[in-house]
């Protein structure tokens, strides 16, 4: 059963930089692609960004384009998520997720992490 758990969030002003962390265990790990989505209070959960594991070809939402970057260390099974230029829309529970089909822009997945919290302060 493959787990994933994330690390990283917190509390940081508008303008500053956060690096989430997402490390996958339990079995044999090779999904098509890892992703990081998001929730914020009484909004759907979105998708954020995603990288395919084996090339490593990255997605991004519109709204974190230029501002966000995601990557993977094969060797580690762990997927970052870079968060620069942070905004105060950018407040949200972040889920690390996984899954093995090809459509990644979605947030249809096959595993989530149980969720770490950021908060970006104006």
């Amino acid at each position: 059963q493959v787990q994933l758990v994330e690390s990283g969030g917190g509390l940081v002003q508008a303008g500053g930089s956060l690096r989430l962390s997402c490390a996958a265990s339990g079995g044999t790990f090779s999904p098509y692609a890892m992703a990081w989505l998001r929730q914020a209070p009484g909004e759907e959960r979105e998708f954020v960004a995603a990288i395919t594991w084996s090339r490593g070809i990255t997605y991004y939402a519109d709204s974190v384009k230029g501002r966000f970057t995601i990557s993977r260390d094969n060797a580690k099974n762990t997927v970052y998520l870079q968060m620069n230029s942070l905004k105060p829309e950018d407040t949200a529970v972040y889920y690390c997720a996984a899954k093995h089909s090809f459509v990644v822009v979605t947030t249809k997945y096959d595993y989530w992490g149980q969720g770490t919290q950021v908060t970006v302060s104006s």
